[in-house]
């Protein structure tokens, strides 16, 4: 089985994949936000520091699960469990990222929305018109769902074409793209009257404005942006080759995942600082601030700013798609391997019932009393299941798992591509799976709920 098996095709091909599992709508549109909300660069600091204690490590763990077991997210924990319940992860992961894949798809066909409204000058006007702009279409019951459906169509297109020619060549393509337009905008945004305020706050610390909740924040943010605990890198790690290092790829796209989110924020606070807009304007932020902000750092140049607004809804799509593949490969490879079906049956599977759940949330937004549930529309309770409880849960147990389940001679034989690679921080990463990262995770469930 393991040899029979779908592999990526280059090394470049396994980074711009994982990355762009790991590069999604969390950099471009949380990470700034939070950012804004925390402080600026004292946050940043705390953000990276975790990204090298708890994103790292984690990602390492789910590679060498999905190498190792060469399959599904959960046939890898079920080979790895020996029969035990640990093997129930692998299925939690799994049906983690199949939830996550339907309410997720609802934003990112906002994105899409918003590129054709950016096309067709749709986001002209001032800020009641924008922000009534958003209510009207988030509340509508056949547009969302009308955007959903197409990019998920766009997804099946490249999830049924393969591992090599579906994921990898859309990931080469897709991702150097989303970089030169962040680039792109980022030296727009810079070039602005008053842009220098937005990059001081962005770059210079004020340690003053750290407390306890800003690197709980920070850390929470690292986990979610990293898409650990969902089955992506799982997923894609069964695609990986033996010669693959699985801790410098790890290194790589945490790099990779961070460089984005920095360079989103050089996108968004010198732009809203040029217009005296505050830079913690929350979720809110890419839909609703951001096209006022387009509309009046430009307003002496609208067709660069309209150019900038297009470029920027292409950007946030372009994120969105990435992350959105590699949710639905996930939940594809389940089905197709667990049911002996083709791949192609397997990604309707995802495809259909999916774009329910899509449709389902969607309506949601619109029928709070009649689609909701603990007071929660469903799109929001979604997003509550999956984010506070069912990530951080599977995270915490993925990281037991390899600390003090799996055969340690597994970890190494992993770790060091069979003894062709020397490995000085093994005693470090159990140490971390085992202690460090649980622990961090378990913080972040309880201050959630303002336990701590």
């Amino acid at each position: 089985m393991a040899e029979e098996r779908a592999k990526f095709g280059s090394k470049i091909g396994v980074i711009l994949a994982t990355a762009g599992s790991a590069v999604g709508l969390g950099n471009v549109w949380r990470f700034p936000y939070m950012t804004g909300e925390n402080g600026g660069a004292a946050y940043i600091f705390i953000y990276i520091a975790c990204v090298i204690v708890l994103g790292i490590p984690c990602m390492i763990a789910e590679f060498l699960i999905g190498r190792h077991g060469a399959s599904n997210t959960a046939r890898a924990y079920t080979r790895l469990a020996n029969g035990s319940k640990w093997k129930w992860i692998g299925y939690l992961e799994v049906l983690t990222g199949f939830l996550i894949t339907g309410y997720y798809a609802v934003v990112s066909g906002w994105c899409l929305n918003y590129v054709y409204a950016s096309i067709m000058g749709e986001l002209k006007g001032n800020p009641n018109y924008v922000k009534d702009y958003f209510v009207a279409f988030s509340t509508d019951p056949i547009r969302p769902i009308f955007w959903t459906v197409v990019i998920f169509l766009i997804t099946h297109y490249i999830i049924v074409h393969g591992v090599r020619n579906g994921i990898e060549k859309a990931s080469k393509l897709m991702m150097p793209t989303l970089f030169i337009l962040l680039l792109i905008i980022v030296v727009a945004a810079c070039l602005l009257p008053g842009a220098s305020a937005g990059i001081t706050f962005l770059l210079k610390p004020d340690f003053s404005k750290v407390t306890g909740d800003v690197f709980l924040n920070a850390l929470g943010q690292c986990f979610y942006s990293m898409s650990i605990a969902m089955g992506c890198l799982c997923t894609y790690a069964s695609y990986f080759n033996r010669k693959t290092n699985l801790t410098t790829s790890a290194i790589q796209i945490g790099f990779i995942d961070l460089f984005v989110a920095i360079l989103a924020g050089l996108m968004i606070f010198p732009a809203a600082f040029s217009v005296g807009i505050s830079p913690d304007s929350g979720p809110s932020l890419i839909f609703i601030t951001l096209p006022n902000v387009f509309n009046q750092a430009f307003s002496g140049a609208p067709v660069l700013g309209w150019i900038i607004a297009l470029l920027f809804y292409a950007l946030l799509s372009l994120a969105a798609l990435t992350s959105l593949i590699s949710l639905h490969e996930v939940n594809t490879a389940f089905f197709y391997e667990e049911l002996h079906i083709s791949r192609k049956a397997g990604a309707w599977i995802v495809t259909l019932s999916c774009a329910v759940i899509g449709a389902v949330c969607s309506l949601s937004i619109g029928q709070k009393d009649t689609l909701s549930l603990f007071g929660k529309d469903l799109f929001d309770l979604f997003d509550f299941v999956t984010g506070q409880l069912m990530l951080p849960i599977g995270g915490m147990l993925m990281c037991v798992f390899v600390g003090w389940v799996v055969p340690q001679q597994i970890v190494k034989d992993e770790l060091t591509n069979w003894g062709t690679l020397r490995y000085h921080c093994y005693s470090a990463f159990v140490f971390s799976m085992r202690y460090v990262c649980p622990l961090g995770i378990l913080a972040i469930m309880l201050h959630q709920f303002n336990l701590i």
